[in-house]
């Protein structure tokens, strides 16, 4: 396999550090099967979804730091219409790529980027719901010490990157808006559960933080020089999306369409409720004071579901040309990665002014 063409960046050893040894093996035999999955996939984005779940229908569904059960049981939604077999501990898209490979879990929630990732891998996966963002839900850190000061510091500088997260575009998107080439800087392989660790260590410069990270990070290391830059830049989407093989299983595609509702309107809730949830989750689940709550919180992005996808999509295509332009995928048209049974499934279930 070739390396990339960004300076600094073998490819080879973003597949490694991504997905293991194992599952790019996995990869290859998908493509082999390349042709019988796309029949299938076709098919399946073809059938109407079924009105009811049938019984005995069951869905393994990402819930990272097990928040999702918290949210549905604070806002008391009730039971859901089919069994959840687990609710598993996983948010990082290499992550959530591995396990739909592993069939260990039928349902992810991420940002736009692992599905493109998950295509290069030649794994067959659909978006099956979409909340747009509006203000950024990422900042860069500085490891202690630094003289960084804006993104136009950035050159020559060690960046944490992941090919495969939110984390990485929104490093790409604001490398493009502060006019600096790829080979203006280096691009670190890391996943992001590794950026604090590389931070503390001066591993690099400059990671990419989500804003609830931020709060303890700065308690930890703001005396010691560690500070944050805000941008403008955004990760647009924050989807729902599923293995091609479970969207094709009539049962569980409707399921998920069962899902979809009970996921938007718990973001409405929590977005409703912040005093409540800064309680009860950064509080009491992680270890935060009230005031780093509440400064998470009021950065807190307004839930906003579309009843049409064009907007997400062409997000998406954009998203997908910058990483094909570093070497990073191969460019492809994204519309293939969108199931439109399902699309207005999330506005019709919240309230006009959440619908966008």
């Amino acid at each position: 396999m070739p390396s990339s063409p960004v300076p600094g960046v073998d490819r080879r050893l973003f597949l490694t550090s991504l997905l293991g040894a194992a599952a790019g093996v996995a990869g290859l035999s998908g493509c082999a099967n390349g042709s019988a999955a796309a029949d299938t996939a076709e098919g399946a984005a073809s059938a109407p979804l079924a009105d009811k779940v049938p019984a005995g229908t069951s869905l393994k569904i990402a819930s990272y730091q097990n928040t999702q059960q918290l949210q549905f049981r604070l806002a008391r939604f009730g039971e859901l219409p089919f069994k959840v077999s687990s609710w598993v501990n996983i948010g990082a898209g290499p992550d959530v790529i591995n396990a739909f490979r592993a069939k260990s879990l039928d349902l992810a929630n991420n940002a736009g980027i692992p599905p493109i990732q998950a295509h290069y891998q030649g794994f067959d996966a659909k978006i099956v719901a979409i909340d747009i963002t509006r203000k950024p839900n990422y900042l860069f850190a500085t490891k202690p010490g630094s003289d960084i000061h804006t993104v136009a510091d950035f050159k020559g500088r060690k960046l944490a990157f992941s090919q495969g997260q939110a984390q990485g575009v929104v490093l790409l998107r604001a490398l493009k808006q502060a006019g600096l080439k790829y080979d203006d800087v280096k691009l670190v392989p890391l996943t992001s559960n590794q950026f604090l660790t590389a931070l503390q260590s001066g591993q690099v410069d400059i990671a990419p933080l989500a804003n609830n990270q931020a709060p303890a990070y700065l308690q930890q290391y703001a005396s010691k020089g560690a500070r944050v830059i805000t941008t403008g830049v955004v990760d647009l989407l924050n989807l729902l999306w599923a293995p091609a093989s479970v969207l094709a299983d009539p049962a569980k595609a409707a399921a998920v369409a069962a899902y979809i509702p009970y996921w938007a309107k718990g973001q409405v809730w929590t977005y409703e409720n912040p005093d409540i949830w800064n309680e009860e989750f950064y509080v009491k689940t992680q270890n935060l004071t009230p005031a780093q709550a509440k400064s998470i919180s009021d950065l807190a992005n307004k839930p906003l579901f579309p009843p049409r996808w064009d907007e997400a999509i062409k997000w998406e295509q954009e998203t997908a040309d910058l990483l094909a332009e570093g070497g990073f995928v191969k460019k492809f048209d994204v519309s293939s990665l969108f199931d439109h049974r399902f699309e207005s499934i999330a506005a019709k279930a919240v309230p006009a002014e959440y619908r966008r």
